[in-house]
């Protein structure tokens, strides 16, 4: 995927739309400027290591403000074992099914 590109006052550029997309690039994201012997290359640099990605998706992190609101305004319910939770579960199941 190659575009063209204008250098603008003072050294700026703008990555087109459809690569920011494509590489899921934010404004504020680091990229590594390195000379090569084809010319520039840009590489995002990724501060989160990839197998956490996952927990810094916006869906997820909606489901963590969810979670911490639920526990603020004391919407929790506390097991005394895995085994208990797990039986209160298939219980809800069960009822959710009916």
């Amino acid at each position: 995927m190659a575009e063209t590109v204008m250098l603008r006052a003072r050294g700026q550029i703008t990555i087109p739309e459809r690569i920011r997309t494509a590489l899921r690039l934010q404004e504020n994201d680091p990229l590594v400027v390195e000379v090569t012997d084809d010319g520039i290359l840009l590489r995002p640099q990724r501060m989160i290591d990839a197998a956490q990605a996952w927990f810094w998706a916006p869906e997820w992190q909606e489901a963590e403000r969810e979670v911490d609101a639920d526990l603020e305004a004391g919407r929790k319910e506390a097991y005394e074992s895995a085994e208990a939770f797990l039986t209160a579960l298939r219980a809800r199941q069960k009822h959710a099914d009916v």
